[in-house]
């Protein structure tokens, strides 16, 4: 099992303890494709399989956001999401693997193939299903009628607090590792969804600690009020600060080494609308790189990459963040639909 941060800061991975739920380190495969009529080499980094209950970026972050609520001796996690989000689902399934209860609170999003599939994970995994959104005022509400009393722990949407940050910032010493090793070479560019920015946050600052070269290609994914680029410098900067005082060898000036390119070229209409882009990354993610993708998240990430290795790009990686695991669950309507609010029936055919 990889665990570069402890190795290379003990004393800050002595103060941020992690669960190991991940299969680490996560492979990189080389794929020649033509581009553009360009012979291009690609990189792909395979976190769809970071582990067996599930794969996808989020099992790094739950690693250090689950223990910290076992620390606390909580008996229930919550966090947030859209109906098919999987972030929500992750937490899920490696909350009641630990023992926990889960209540995921589920706002509305565009109808796509994978909600209805993730709605019945959830009720096979016996996860409280809120029907969350409103006001600010009804929000509050809801969250006080499911968690008050519950010796709960919340984690954010997408597990993107500075904590979760830190799984990313391993991940980015993981990759530099790799480099070192010979696995890959040093790439230029690094392509990631940016959702709710701790991947990419931390794969900024992971790198930079790793003093590689490489930007990361932040390509935006989700509305502006979730994602945007001042809320990503505050990310950066809260947990590269937070790193610091929790271990001194992480130095003081490492949010202003960081390189990255914050990207909204590849949105779209809105979350969890495809584009032309998106589709055809998608299929050539599968022809040419034997990759299954979505086109919420890292459609759009892979159609920022192929764009620009038709211009200048080159040497470039793609991270793929997509859960790859089977999901053991229909899209059919459960005869038993009293776990789902009414509301979510309209994702179903």
């Amino acid at each position: 099992m990889s665990d570069p941060l402890k190795e290379l800061f003990p004393v800050l991975a002595r103060r941020v303890p992690r669960t190991r739920l991940a299969d680490l380190p996560t492979p990189v495969s080389r794929h020649n494709v033509n581009v553009g009529g360009k012979e291009h080499e690609v990189a792909v980094k395979h976190d769809d399989v970071t582990g067996k209950i599930y794969g996808g970026n989020k099992v790094r972050k739950l690693e250090f956001l689950l223990r910290r609520a076992a620390d606390r001796k909580a008996k229930r996690i919550a966090t947030f999401g859209t109906v098919a989000s999987n972030h929500a689902l992750a937490t899920a399934l490696y909350a009641k693997s630990l023992g926990f209860e889960c209540t995921c609170f589920l706002s509305h999003q565009t109808k796509t193939p994978n909600c209805a599939r993730v709605l019945n994970m959830h009720l096979a995994n016996g996860t409280e299903i809120v029907r969350f959104g409103g006001k600010r005022a009804d929000m509050v509400a809801t969250m006080r009628r499911y968690l008050q009393g519950r010796e709960a722990w919340a984690i954010p949407p997408g597990g993107s607090n500075w904590l979760g940050v830190i799984g990313f910032v391993n991940a980015g010493l993981e990759l530099a590792q790799q480099v070192r090793s010979g696995e890959l070479q040093e790439p230029e560019y690094l392509y990631v969804a940016n959702g709710t920015m701790g991947t990419a946050s931390g794969l900024t600052l992971g790198l930079a600690l790793a003093a590689l070269d490489t930007e990361v290609q932040a390509i935006r994914v989700t509305h502006k009020f979730v994602a945007n680029r001042q809320a990503m410098r505050s990310l950066i900067a809260k947990t590269a600060t937070l790193m610091h005082m929790l271990d001194e060898s992480v130095p003081t000036d490492l949010a202003n080494r960081v390189r990255l390119s914050f990207r909204d070229d590849f949105f779209g209409d809105g979350y969890a609308r495809t584009t032309e882009e998106a589709d055809r990354a998608v299929e050539f993610a599968e022809a040419e790189l034997g990759l299954v993708l979505e086109t919420t998240y890292t459609g759009k990430a892979l159609a920022a990459l192929l764009h620009d290795l038709r211009g200048s790009a080159s040497n470039v990686l793609f991270w793929n963040t997509y859960n790859s695991r089977a999901l053991p669950a229909s899209t059919e309507l459960p005869d038993d639909t009293s776990g789902l609010p009414e509301e979510f029936l309209r994702y179903f055919n």
